[in-house]
């Protein structure tokens, strides 16, 4: 919706010039209406002739002018010029509650007295440039650690030589080393893989029993390992179908598997169930390990997190797993829950929108 400051059909008498230029504000204010970002046509004496509906709001506009003194002085250099010009500015909102805002301001001419303002909010765009700076300082930190560790291991090699068991002990906490960078930089491939423009390129109904029994197969080894039993619940063979990308939903259901053997205690049960409530289909995995205090259960998802840091050493983890997850759930319009306490254990339900047949009911399982 445009605020219109048009200055309408010129009375009787009135020039040629000024009649044409009412028109011309007219048919461009039309513009406006399809422009993402807050924009106004303003004049050489910085009057606003026609404006979008958000540019008062965010103190763009004040008495029909415009307001901040900057961006006055910009149009009267952009007349002088007769050339584009754009600047970045603080602006203050109207109201003082609101705050300031970033802006990327661009104005152009028209003509000799008409130039177009446009407003571009920066907030997004420095939002989203912290988020970048911070996950390169976050991957740039974890790489240290098994990177400077595999340095020193090297060099204790080289020294103890003719030590054929200490050789053995460096060699052996060398491939521990390798064994976390590899895993942390295929989660980075995986995470980046699920954050992509495009993640859900290879969608199609998937089954759920399906993807259960893989992500177990998958972890049996270091289930035997820690004498776990993964026991899974005989209802998941028939609770339907989720559309998507069944690579995708398979690493997330590994990754919570992984999870709940790699910290629950050893001779200790993880459990799998699933079900269809209403139109939601609900996967869970539930552990008997040391639970997550309640002051870091906001905090899991993010990228690196650990409750635990000296333990996700011991268990290998990379702090990336339940950010894939997480990501995961939103790609294909879920999300995940998490119940927990602490000396009780953990689940983490996976809830997705159920697939629907022709007739509009929950699709059958047919092992197809």
């Amino acid at each position: 919706m445009l605020n219109r400051r048009s200055p309408g059909r010129p009375k009787a008498g009135a020039t040629e010039a000024a009649q044409s230029q009412a028109d011309r504000v007219e048919a461009l204010s039309q513009i406006l209406d399809v422009l993402p970002d807050a924009a106004a046509i303003v004049d050489s004496a910085d009057r606003v002739l026609a404006a979008s509906a958000n540019c008062v709001a965010m103190g763009l506009i004040s008495l029909e002018r415009i307001a901040p003194v900057e961006l006055r002085a910009l149009n009267r250099e952009v007349h002088r010029l007769s050339k584009t010009q754009s600047r970045d500015a603080v602006i203050k909102r109207n109201g003082s509650r609101l705050g300031e805002w970033e802006a990327r301001v661009q104005i152009s001419p028209i003509d000799e007295e008409l130039s177009l303002l446009i407003a571009q909010d920066l907030s997004e765009e420095r939002r989203l440039n912290d988020v970048r700076r911070d996950f390169v300082a976050n991957v740039s930190h974890e790489l240290k650690t098994p990177v400077g560790a595999l340095s020193l291991l090297a060099e204790a090699v080289q020294a103890a030589d003719t030590d054929i068991e200490q050789v053995r002990h460096f060699t052996s906490r060398m491939q521990i080393e390798v064994k976390r960078l590899t895993a942390m930089i295929s989660d980075l491939v995986a995470l980046s893989q699920v954050q992509s423009d495009a993640p859900l390129r290879n969608s199609a109904p998937v089954d759920v029993a399906s993807i259960i029994h893989e992500a177990v197969d998958a972890t049996k080894i270091a289930a035997e390992q820690k004498s776990i039993e993964v026991v899974v619940a005989d209802d998941v063979n028939n609770v339907g179908r989720i559309f998507g990308d069944e690579g995708q939903l398979n690493v997330a259901l590994n990754n919570l598997l992984s999870n709940a053997i790699k910290y629950s205690p050893e001779s200790t049960r993880v459990g799998v169930g699933a079900r269809l409530n209403d139109d939601v289909i609900e996967i869970s995995v539930t552990d008997q390990g040391p639970g997550i205090p309640e002051a870091d259960l906001n905090r899991i998802f993010e990228r690196f997190y650990r409750v635990d840091p000296a333990r996700s050493r011991d268990t290998g983890g990379t702090g990336l797993g339940l950010a894939i997850v997480k990501h995961v759930c939103a790609n294909h319009g879920g999300d995940c829950v998490v119940w927990s306490q602490v000396g009780q254990g953990s689940t983490f339900t996976l809830r997705f929108p159920v697939y629907l047949n022709g007739a509009g009911t929950p699709t059958e399982v047919t092992g197809k």
